[in-house]
């Protein structure tokens, strides 16, 4: 990659930000109905206790809810890998789980988990484990044949040729989907927050961003999305550097 490449999406986003400046001043649009980047750092930094720790309640949920997510999914491929009927019990129900929307069905598991952190990182978990299932599966399923074969011959057990072969065959395809995972768990962390907030739990970045539209403090709502976005662009950057370092350590994926 070139330098001009490494640098053009930070001259993009500056100028995206310049020209939304100049757009709010010469329009002279009220910033209780779209503030300017420089409205919104304002408040931001009037606020950043608050809502710095805010944020680290959000990364409480999301960090449980990955890590759950990352051992329900590889628990769940490995007994997909390891019988047929193990994958045509759990698959059909795991997808149902995925194209159900949280937010529909968030208010029951908070109903039904009386702890607020643990009911959070149920939804939570619920949105991010399935890359990390489907993506695991998937490399388990897509071990060389050859290589099978030469285990088999060499007179390797199951557990042999799981642990020595097929395992090390899907780490590249279990760290995309952790990758893909680490993203949806701060979105399913923020859905659940939202719901708990309308019940009156007011942690995580979700709560400030509702008590601001009530209070129309849209600069600090406008902040406090701000900060989940970066904080995603940081979940995926360090998981991707944490990618990159497993993958140059045990020599997978080329």
């Amino acid at each position: 990659m070139s330098r001009a490449e490494r640098w053009a999406p930070t001259v993009f986003g500056l100028a995206a930000l310049a020209l939304w400046q100049g757009l709010v001043i010469g329009l002279r649009v009220p910033p209780y109905v779209l503030p300017g980047p420089a409205a919104i750092v304002a408040a931001f930094w009037a606020d950043r206790a608050s809502l710095l720790l805010s944020l680290v309640s959000t990364l409480a949920v999301t960090g449980a809810a990955l890590l759950a997510a990352a051992l329900l999914g590889m628990a769940l491929a490995l007994a997909m890998a390891a019988s047929r009927l193990a994958r045509a019990a759990i698959q059909p129900w795991a997808v149902v789980l995925q194209v159900t929307p949280v937010v529909a069905i968030a208010p029951l598991i908070i109903i039904w988990v009386h702890q607020q952190f643990a009911a959070m990182v149920v939804c939570a978990t619920i949105v991010a484990f399935f890359p990390v299932l489907s993506n695991t599966a998937a490399g388990l399923a897509a071990t060389p044949p050859e290589l099978a074969d030469l285990f088999r011959l060499n007179g390797a057990s199951r557990w042999q040729t799981l642990a020595l072969l097929r395992l090390p065959s899907a780490l590249p395809f279990f760290l995309a989907g952790l990758r893909i995972a680490g993203t949806l768990a701060l979105v399913g962390a923020v859905v659940a927050e939202f719901v708990a907030s309308s019940g009156g739990f007011a942690g995580g970045l979700a709560g400030r961003i509702l008590e601001s539209g009530y209070r129309l403090e849209i600069p600090r709502m406008f902040a406090a999305l701000m900060l989940l976005a970066f904080t995603g662009i940081g979940i995926y950057a360090a998981l991707g550097a944490f990618e990159r370092r497993m993958l140059r350590r045990f020599g997978a994926g080329g």
